[in-house]
């Protein structure tokens, strides 16, 4: 076994994020194509790191708020389909007091996708802290 130690990895076709390939080269993982860690109840849209309304993120140029509950995750490189999934989580309150049904994910395109976000009654609420991850494409 070896170790590779570096400080950049880079595509060598120039387009796209590196895969890991097992000896036979076989695909066995890719890296994480965007994430954000943002606060669903902040005042000021659209949400930037900049502005304080997201709180980390990766290839998330901003969110805009469409609503109560209702966002829009607008991507800095977009993907190249629309066949990516996006895996969330998030708490109504800090700390939690309050249960959520899971989030919902529509209209996704290759530069946005909308994000809604509910109470355990169904109604669409803000949520203090709102994460997601988007895999794949």
């Amino acid at each position: 076994m070896s170790t590779l130690k570096t400080g950049t990895v880079q595509n060598n076709t120039g387009t796209g994020a590196p895969l890991f390939k097992n000896n036979a080269g076989t695909e066995i993982g890719q890296l994480v194509k965007a994430y954000a860690n943002f606060d669903g109840t902040f005042g000021t849209s659209p949400y930037t790191e900049a502005n304080g309304g997201i709180r980390d993120s990766f290839n998330i140029t901003s969110i805009t708020d469409n609503g109560t509950g209702l966002y829009t995750v607008n991507f800095t490189n977009a993907m190249p389909n629309a066949n990516y999934t996006v895996v969330l989580g998030g708490s109504r309150d800090l700390p939690e007091i309050s249960r959520c049904f899971p989030a919902n994910i529509d209209q996704i395109g290759t530069s946005s996708f909308d994000l809604t976000t509910h109470n355990d009654g169904s109604t669409e609420v803000d949520w203090e802290l709102v994460t997601f991850a988007v895999l794949g494409a």
